[in-house]
């Protein structure tokens, strides 16, 4: 990765934070420019550190918790990606996280290996949840949804063919370099075509997206 990444970090117990920071930075192009140990020091570094790209954020942090912070950093500082620190006894706190814009959640007790792969999972534009939260977090998702998109639970007969394929893409997780990729296409014209989607489906955002994707059965195919 040539890109620079700057990451904010936010984790309330400084050796398990200084622990993340040495594995984060191993990787190529990583930077934790910022640390902080509970929400409002993330919101006080973001004004400091406009040009941060992505906040990680422990769910469970004194003051103000990373779900608070994370509802706040996507009303202020909408170009700032979240992700999420947690465990697996933080699940209803990591589905509401998801439901306002966190992009994926990283274990605390996750390799060097698989923090890295979930950055730039999200860096680049897809959903980064590892498979041991996914098989916890994803049903639960999908049962939370199932009132709210039953509307939607039919695809409008609007939307294409192709529309449908990058449905069920980013329903796997694939970000807009992957999805262009696959359909020999360009990124520009997937953001273009995820945006009219979303449009279409009356859904907010990719997260959106991603969860009805799954709970219709779109992600397989």
């Amino acid at each position: 990765m040539n890109q620079m990444v700057k990451i904010l970090l936010a984790e309330d117990q400084a050796l398990v934070r200084q622990g993340l920071k040495m594995m984060i930075e191993t990787g190529d192009g990583l930077f934790v420019v910022a640390e902080a140990s509970n929400g409002e020091e993330v919101l006080s570094l973001l004004e400091k550190h406009p040009d941060i790209d992505l906040a990680i954020l422990d769910i469970r942090m004194p003051h103000m918790n990373g779900l608070d912070a994370a509802k706040i950093i996507r009303e202020r500082y909408p170009k700032v990606m979240t992700l999420m620190l947690t465990t697996f006894n933080d699940d209803e706190y990591a589905i509401e996280a998801l439901k306002h814009g966190a992009r994926g959640y990283l274990l605390k007790n996750a390799d060097a290996e698989g923090l890295i792969r979930a950055i730039r999972t999200c860096i680049e534009g897809g959903l980064a949840i590892e498979p041991q939260v996914a098989a916890t977090v994803v049903p639960l998702l999908m049962n939370r949804q199932k009132t709210e998109t039953t509307a939607n639970s039919v695809l409008p007969d609007d939307i294409t063919e192709r529309e449908r394929t990058i449905i069920g893409a980013v329903g796997r997780g694939l970000s807009n370099k992957e999805i262009a990729s696959e359909l020999f296409l360009t990124i520009g014209t997937v953001k273009n075509l995820i945006s009219v989607i979303l449009h279409k489906l009356e859904l907010r955002d990719r997260t959106q997206l991603a969860i009805f994707a799954i709970h219709n059965g779109l992600a397989d195919k």
